[in-house]
């Protein structure tokens, strides 16, 4: 009996189990210590943690990893630097870009739903779209309409040419709150988890469950599941907001056309690591799945390096990682819905 629940356990929970063993083997083969992995990971709970909230909501409500979290992340992106480029700076700087943020991610989450209900069954590989082309979009606003259409405050942060904005833009000025007050990133992440927990429990959150198990029961119910969907997308594109506004404070400044490249790619990864399938997902599942993905993310490259020989190799080592965990992840989740049915 006891052996019967140990093999169901395994079978289950197959994928946490097999990273945990990769985890082992590969800070085995790196060498590094346990100070260097704790301070490198307690920094990437920090910036990632909340960005692997914001796809729990939407995998309960059936549409799978949301890809378009990507949007959320490039609405902060857009609330800072109008911030930085009025000079606006401190609490209220930081208050100004959570706000504004926060404002755009509701929005665009809206328009988002709204397509992603046109597009029922194909929404991962629709909101990957949609990430692509926000990208497009924000990279011609800030690369060609900054000193052209938006007339700048700023000079600092504007390209020698006078139109487009530089590269890196410096967040100090709204780090050194953070500095000052390093709890307030660990306060975040648990207001969002409280609040993922809460939704998750309430009657929008078991309409979700029902969505997401059968639609055409939702139908049948009387739940306007479209409507539902959208609150789902919006959530997710707002708590996605929050989270990079986390992850640039915690960097200090922003890459501003490659800082929010692959957002989505390693949260997916991190869900899927905790053990989360396309249809189910928990807290369990995100708290699990980030410190084990990134944990694996932190030491890969070094013990590429020692494989190899070579740095560059260890680098493009990481790389293989995060797209691997995804691939495995999901072929062991299908294998395991297959065998239950």
């Amino acid at each position: 009996m006891e052996k019967e629940k140990v093999v169901k356990f395994a079978k289950k929970n197959i994928v946490p189990l097999t990273f945990v063993v990769l985890c082992i083997v590969m800070i085995g083969i790196s060498g590094v210590g346990f100070n260097f992995i704790s301070g490198e990971l307690y920094r990437r709970i920090v910036r990632n943690t909340i960005m692997v909230l914001a796809l729990v909501i939407p995998i309960t409500a059936g549409m799978g990893i949301n890809f378009s979290v990507i949007i959320g992340a490039l609405c902060t992106h857009f609330a800072a630097l109008i911030v930085v480029d009025r000079q606006i700076e401190g609490v209220a700087g930081i208050a100004a870009t959570l706000s504004g943020g926060l404002l755009l991610a509701f929005i665009c989450g809206n328009i988002i739903g709204i397509i992603l209900n046109r597009t029922k069954g194909r929404e991962m590989i629709t909101s990957l779209v949609i990430g692509l082309l926000g990208t497009s979009i924000y990279t011609l606003v800030f690369l060609a309409g900054y000193g052209t259409i938006i007339k700048p405050h700023n000079p600092n942060i504007i390209l020698s040419t006078g139109i487009g904005i530089q590269t890196m833009v410096d967040l100090m000025p709204l780090k050194v709150v953070i500095t000052e007050h390093p709890y307030i990133p660990i306060i975040f992440i648990l207001l969002a988890t409280i609040a993922v927990k809460y939704i998750s429990g309430t009657d929008f959150g078991n309409k979700l469950k029902v969505i997401g198990d059968n639609m055409n029961n939702a139908y049948a119910l009387g739940i306007d599941v479209d409507r539902y969907r959208r609150y789902a997308i919006v959530i997710s594109t707002m708590l996605a907001s929050i989270s990079q506004l986390m992850f640039v404070l915690n960097i200090g400044s922003i890459n501003v056309y490659t800082g929010h490249l692959n957002v989505d790619v390693f949260a997916c990864a991190s869900i899927l690591a905790g053990g989360a399938t396309l249809n189910r997902a928990s807290i369990k599942n995100v708290f699990v799945g980030i410190v084990l993905f990134h944990t694996m993310f932190i030491v890969s490259p070094m013990a590429g390096k020692v494989m190899f020989s070579n740095v560059a190799i260890g680098e493009y080592f990481r790389s293989f990682v995060a797209y691997s965990t995804i691939v495995y992840s999901l072929i062991m989740n299908m294998k395991n819905e297959k065998s239950t049915e």
